[in-house]
C-alpha cells in the first residue's frame, strides 16, 4: 500500500489526474461524466418573439430605423434576429438598437410598438418580418451500453 500511494504522489506531480475507486460503478460513473464533458453540445432555437416592420425612417448619422409591432413573445435587447422578406431569409444577426418612443429600453412585449435597427443591415422595407431567436446548448448525454452492446451511444438534441 506504501508503493501504491508513492506512485500516485509521483503521478499526481506530473500532472495525471489519478483517482482511486473501492466500487466499480463510481469509477463507471466517473469515466462518463468525463467523457460527457467533452463532447461537444448541440444547440436548438428558441423564438422569442415575431415582430412586423409597419415603417421605414432613414434618419441621418444613424441609419435605418424599422418603427415595428410586436405580434409575439417579447423581443429583448440581446437577441438574434432574422429579417424575413416574402417568408425568405434575409439576413441573420444582432440588434443594434431598441426603443419605445425616444427612449432605449431592454425589451418590449407583444401588443406594443417599438423603434429597431439591425448590426450591419440597412436595407429593411414595410412588410418585413423580424423573427427574435435564442440559440440554447443541448447537453449531449452518453447513455449506458444495453445488453449485448459493445460500445455506448451518444444522444442529444
Amino acid at each position: 500500500e506504501g508503493i501504491g500511494k508513492g506512485i500516485a504522489l509521483a503521478l499526481a506531480k506530473e500532472g495525471v489526474d489519478v483517482r482511486l475507486y473501492t466500487i466499480i460503478y463510481e469509477a463507471v460513473a466517473d469515466v462518463r461524466a468525463a467523457m460527457e464533458g467533452m463532447l461537444e453540445p448541440t444547440y436548438r432555437e428558441q423564438t422569442q418573439a415575431r415582430v412586423d416592420v409597419r415603417q421605414i425612417f432613414n434618419i441621418a448619422g444613424v441609419g435605418t430605423i424599422a418603427g415595428c409591432y410586436v405580434t409575439e413573445g417579447k423581443i429583448a435587447r440581446g437577441n438574434s434576429v432574422r429579417l424575413l422578406r416574402d417568408q425568405v431569409v434575409v439576413h441573420e444577426g444582432k440588434l443594434a438598437s431598441l426603443k419605445r418612443f425616444k427612449d432605449d429600453v431592454r425589451e418590449v412585449a407583444a401588443g406594443y410598438e417599438c423603434g429597431l435597427s439591425l448590426e450591419g443591415f440597412q436595407d429593411l422595407k414595410q412588410g418585413d418580418v423580424i423573427e427574435a431567436y435564442e440559440r440554447i446548448p443541448v447537453v449531449r448525454r452518453i447513455n449506458p451500453m444495453p445488453q449485448g452492446r459493445e460500445a455506448p451511444r451518444v444522444s442529444g438534441v
